[in-house]
């Protein structure tokens, strides 16, 4: 069983899980990072090994439940630990209620919210036994400003957004006690791949959003509080008139 503090990192193949997976490495961590896309994950592992520690890559779809089990195992079986479960993929839709195709909201309420819970169901005996010795485990989701405060078009998405911060906090009210706790952090328009249809004329330029290294920081600094502090949510903002606006 190895000391290092090792995660588990959903979509950190890319943008925030990206990002986070960055910040985590660089301070010495190990990590199991997993996405879709075998190449991606490869490419992105050999850069975080430059920081000495060792990186699992594990290919999962969000929507495969045994794929999701498969990943949890994995991730126990290489460290024996899970001191951070960062729960950051997922998938965003823009629609008004009025014509807002119901598929999407299930493939939506799949990928944002019924992952995420199997995620947490897969790695809370691994979570508890790292708490148990080492005092403390988080679990770290990415959510969304748009699970906070209403944004025109984000019904669906911000819906599943905002369960995923209810997720976190009764979490919180069943495993706080143990040493496990989970904080949503929830950021408006994020400079990824994923914001791209925001940045045209007249949209918001990427250099004014918030920048994954941003997200990265308060995912870090999350790791670092010890057993009796809890976080339950963490919204990030830009500045002005957009203060509470994605």
């Amino acid at each position: 069983m190895t000391t290092r503090k090792a995660a588990l990192i959903t979509g950190g193949s890319r943008g925030i899980g990206a990002a986070i997976a960055e910040r985590l490495a660089a301070h010495g961590w190990d990590l199991t990072i997993s996405a879709r896309g075998l190449d991606a994950l490869n490419e992105r592992a050999e850069a975080l090994r430059v920081h000495g520690g060792r990186v699992e890559v594990e290919v999962a779809d969000m929507t495969d439940d045994a794929a999701l089990a498969d990943l949890t195992a994995a991730h126990t079986a290489a460290y024996g630990r899970c001191d951070a479960l960062v729960i950051n993929a997922g998938m965003g839709v823009m629609g008004a209620v009025e014509d807002f195709p119901v598929r999407r909201l299930d493939r939506l309420y799949q990928v944002n919210l019924r992952a995420p819970f199997l995620l947490l169901q897969g790695m809370l005996p691994t979570l508890r036994a790292t708490a148990g010795t080492d005092g403390a485990a988080k679990v770290i989701a990415i959510s969304s400003i748009t699970g906070v405060y209403p944004e025109p078009n984000l019904t669906a998405y911000g819906s599943t957004k905002a369960a995923l911060i209810s997720m976190c906090e009764t979490f919180n009210l069943e495993e706080s006690v143990r040493g496990v706790s989970a904080t949503a952090i929830c950021p408006g328009y994020v400079d990824t791949d994923m914001s791209e249809w925001t940045k045209g004329e007249g949209a918001i330029p990427a250099e004014e959003m918030i920048t994954g290294a941003d997200v990265a920081t308060v995912a870090h600094a999350v790791t670092q509080l010890g057993r009796y502090a809890v976080l339950p949510q963490a919204v990030l903002s830009r500045p002005g008139t957009n203060l509470h606006r994605a």
